[in-house]
């Protein structure tokens, strides 16, 4: 099988032009069949966005053109290999904290493997999760086990669904993630498009299908149950943990796959001595434009193109200050969303279907932060910096989880909003105009309103007056990270399996079921004794590069 990339296309090219364009780069070769394994875009000009194609392709002689062609390439094998199995008769268990996109995959893989792991969720299932959440959205009423940030699925079930990153991942270990997202009920494009997504809908079937196939493989889901401690012998390696109310369950291999917003678990962990440290992430707030209008801009008169979908973008701006802005987790045809976990607190996030049809485009605008300059103190002083924009946050939206909004004009001229204008904000349970500046700090501020002219110049009408801000997203990435060495072990915690995004191991759907599949092998080595995990190329810390 030979890879072939670089076949591009123009956007509206008949059927039969891709075959034409793999017979001819092969010289006119006998081609015995083909697939797609990659399309994506060329939108830099508008009026003539093409499309890219990675090709895999059968041929006779492959032999004789591999001699005959440099420029050709072999497929790289991307199919999955299991490291270990568990042995016949084995009775123990690994314990998988968390049900996010890296606790599913940690729990899958371990179940394909014969463990049968217990997997334990502070929150609910995903279809009464749902409607706790929908509490919120329009009840205004918050349920602090089951919300955005906790229950089955994780944070990433309420959101675009991206499932693309920037990870390094030289055992294909992403490959596996979109196949068995297929085998849970997602389309099939996920595994050929350039930039796959899915939608919340059909993240929550997927959730429950692979809980299916978990349990179906001898997995137990134990749900409402929240870990308090974790029981540590004498040389501080795990025999178990201790569940809300004093139930203990024995497990010497522990995968903590908690969400970056588990703040109470933290706190556990840095009272049982696990190593920990802060970590620097980002804050900032939504922004909302008329999705025509990103659209317009980055596809010209293509916009609406049935292959091109809504438009997104990726914006950074270096500031005076020192600081960098960048948009983040652009949500096409989607809607800001109340992300609560607290009370009295206030964040945001962004979600679309997998339709992305909504009226309004949005995107996180933020400012990147690091725990030397801004936020010095112990590990966890992370979350008391996110905790106290929370708070003014909430207070500058009334008190009843309405957020505080701001139309773009007024935030770049310096003046409080008191009305809105032409774009209408999605974010429910509803928002109160009024100066952001009151609920960020104040390089922040300073930083943003430098990047908006900037992105500006970019994409025509991004400092579009009208244009809504709504604040505060603090929740771009865990504020903590708990180190692990090469074997995905805490380093003075062995047994306790750090993974994840709340861990600071990942940053998205996709780069979090990596990392679950790469510890659940981790877990799975050290119960047979079969030896190292796999090298990953990843830096020394062992934490996977994610953008």
């Amino acid at each position: 099988m030979l890879r072939l990339t670089e076949i591009r296309l123009p956007l509206d090219h008949p059927p039969e032009a891709l075959e034409a364009a793999v017979r001819a780069r092969l010289g006119g070769a006998a081609v015995q069949g083909f697939t797609i394994f990659r399309r994506g875009y060329d939108a830099r000009n508008p009026k003539r966005i093409m499309l890219a194609y990675t090709i895999d392709v059968e041929v006779e002689g492959e032999a004789a053109l591999l001699a005959r062609d440099a420029t050709l390439r072999v497929a790289p094998d991307t199919g999955y290999r299991f490291v270990a199995t568990a042995p016949a008769g084995m009775t123990e268990r690994p314990v998988v904290i968390g049900t996010g996109p890296c606790g599913l995959l940690a729990a899958l893989i371990l179940a394909q493997s014969g463990f049968r792991p217990i997997i334990l969720e502070r929150g609910k299932v995903v279809r009464q999760r749902t409607k706790d959440t929908w509490d919120l959205w329009r009840r205004s009423t918050l349920h602090p086990e089951s919300n955005v940030q906790f229950g089955e699925g994780g944070a990433g079930t309420f959101s675009d669904g991206k499932l693309w990153s920037q990870i390094k991942d030289p055992f294909h270990f992403g490959r596996k993630v979109l196949e068995e997202f297929v085998k849970a009920g997602a389309p099939e494009e996920i595994l050929y498009v350039s930039k796959p997504h899915i939608g919340t809908f059909r993240l929550v079937q997927m959730v429950e299908s692979i809980r299916e196939t978990i349990e179906g493989l001898g997995g137990e889901y134990r749900f409402g149950c929240r870990v308090t401690d974790l029981d540590l012998d004498a040389d501080r390696r795990v025999r178990g943990v201790v569940l809300e109310g004093g139930e203990r369950i024995a497990a010497r291999h522990v995968v903590l796959a908690i969400g970056h917003s588990a703040r109470d678990t933290f706190g556990m962990l840095l009272e049982r001595g696990v190593a920990m440290q802060a970590k620097p992430f980002s804050i900032g707030v939504r922004i909302e434009h008329p999705q025509s209008l990103i659209d317009r801009q980055r596809f010209g008169p293509h916009a609406g193109h049935k292959l091109l979908g809504a438009a997104d973008y990726k914006l950074v701006h270096h500031a005076a200050n020192g600081r960098s802005v960048y948009s983040f987790c652009m949500c096409p045809g989607g809607t800001v969303v109340a992300a609560a976990s607290e009370p009295g607190r206030l964040v945001t996030n962004g979600m679309s279907q997998y339709s992305r049809a909504e009226r309004n485009a949005n995107a996180g605008i933020v400012v990147g932060i690091t725990p030397e300059v801004d936020y010095p103190g112990g590990p966890l002083a992370g979350i008391e910096f996110q905790r106290h924009w929370e708070e003014r946050a909430f207070a500058a939206g009334g008190g009843t989880y309405a957020a505080p909004a701001q139309r773009v004009g007024d935030f770049l001229a310096g003046r409080p909003s008191t009305s809105l204008g032409e774009v209408i904000p999605s974010y429910r349970p509803g928002v109160r105009p009024t100066d952001l500046s009151t609920c960020l700090p104040d390089f922040v501020v300073a930083a943003m309103r430098e990047a908006l002219p900037a992105f500006d110049r970019e994409i025509p009408g991004f400092a579009l007056a009208d244009a809504v801000m709504t604040g505060v997203e603090t929740r771009t990435s865990s504020p903590v990270r708990i180190p692990r060495g090469v074997d995905c072990q805490s380093l003075n915690t062995p047994g306790l399996y750090p993974a994840g995004e709340g861990a600071g191991y990942a940053g998205g759907i996709m780069s979090a079921g990596v990392d679950g599949i790469r510890v659940a092998e981790a877990v799975a080595l050290a119960m047979t004794d079969g030896g190292p995990v796999r090298a990953s190329g990843s830096r020394a810390d062992n934490a996977l590069t994610y953008g």
